[in-house]
């Protein structure tokens, strides 16, 4: 057998002219065929549940009025075989058609438009707000490790992860804001603003726009108590990862060498060893948004949050298909999309990640 030259193992064509193009195109593709994988499993649970749908959106009209129903299924396409009513179901979500919810009688698509941003505001100063210490707190327990620092982190790590979410929101409502008094309790807003001209559908970005500062300001602190239950709840998992993953970067000998050729304390933690350990604690950061999008179910129960979260509460406790339907895929689509972003930043942040 002819030996094989180094020079064989190198990539060619497509990949070798532009590998993060193909890199790319790769991950969308993936990332397409899951969410149709997470329409197919939506269409599939949603039809496994005893229910008629004629009658949850016609009420008592559904029995007196046999023709109203024959309407209703042939426009859903529900007198057709199961097959048939997916592809009917797949052509309808290409154009953004996700049916009609008979708990508010609007389009779902436009429920959703209004319950989305509000979760996502939500969410993401949560997120960004538990990714700095999270982050932070996990960098400061590795470079201390064994020390009394490590210790307190991993300590208020794992009470933070054990802690029940719902009973964190109860305590939280129950002494800052019954008890105490400190911060606004329930919604977006006071009673007595009007919420600002829908821009983005962020009420502190949508009043900033609109040159509100007290709207703002009152956006801003009812913020505080919903986000700081999902902060309490998400930092100490990110924590956690973060210090395993500085610990793995800190035996590295490139580290030894930045270390060994004087370099500053502050620019060897900085530039190599956060820079090492960013890749995994991407991947959890990601996750996390995930999560904290899928999970403010309880969170925005508790506070009164009008989100996505309490609109697929209401809407599983009516049996409300077509809204159950439409929440899963936007949460389904939104985790998938933030994957996609986060194996891109892989890509550019570390080379050999898009030549596998």
């Amino acid at each position: 057998m002819a030996a094989t030259s180094p020079q064989d193992d190198r990539p060619r064509g497509l990949r070798a002219r532009h590998p993060l193009l193909l890199y790319v195109v790769v991950r969308l593709g993936v990332s397409l065929l899951l969410i149709l994988g997470v329409t197919l499993i939506t269409f599939i649970l949603t039809n496994l549940v005893p229910s008629n749908p004629a009658a949850s959106a016609l009420g008592e009209r559904a029995s007196s009025d046999p023709a109203a129903v024959a309407a209703f299924n042939t426009k859903y396409g529900l007198d057709k075989p199961l097959p048939q009513q997916y592809v009917i179901y797949l052509s309808r979500l290409a154009q953004l058609d996700f049916g009609d919810s008979t708990q508010t009688h609007n389009p779902v698509a436009k429920d959703l438009g209004s319950a989305f941003p509000a979760t996502a505001e939500l969410a993401l100063t949560a997120l960004i707000t538990a990714s700095v210490l999270g982050v932070g707190l996990g960098l400061w327990a590795a470079l201390r490790q064994r020390k009394f620092v490590d210790q307190a982190v991993r300590v208020v790590s794992i009470i933070g992860i054990s802690t029940p979410t719902f009973w964190l929101a109860l305590i939280v409502y129950y002494l800052l804001f019954y008890k105490l008094g400190w911060f606004p309790g329930s919604g977006r807003l006071d009673p007595q603003f009007t919420p600002p001209k829908d821009h983005t559908g962020f009420y502190t970005i949508d009043a900033l726009i609109a040159g509100r500062p007290k709207v703002f300001w009152n956006a801003v602190g009812h913020l505080i108590l919903p986000a700081s239950v999902l902060v309490l709840y998400t930092v100490g998992l990110l924590a956690r990862f973060a210090r395993t993953a500085v610990l793995d970067v800190l035996g590295n000998d490139y580290i030894t060498a930045a270390r060994a050729k004087g370099l500053s304390a502050r620019r060897v933690t900085f530039g190599y060893i956060l820079r090492g350990a960013l890749l995994p604690i991407l991947t959890v950061v990601g996750l996390t948004f995930g999560s904290l999008l899928s999970g403010a179910v309880l969170t925005e129960t508790v506070f009164a949050w009008n989100g996505l979260g309490q609109y697929a509460f209401k809407a599983a406790t009516t049996l409300d298909l077509q809204a159950i339907m439409g929440v899963g895929i936007v949460v389904g689509v939104t985790y998938i999309a933030i994957n996609f972003v986060v194996d891109l930043l892989y890509g550019v942040i570390d080379p050999r990640v898009r030549n596998r």
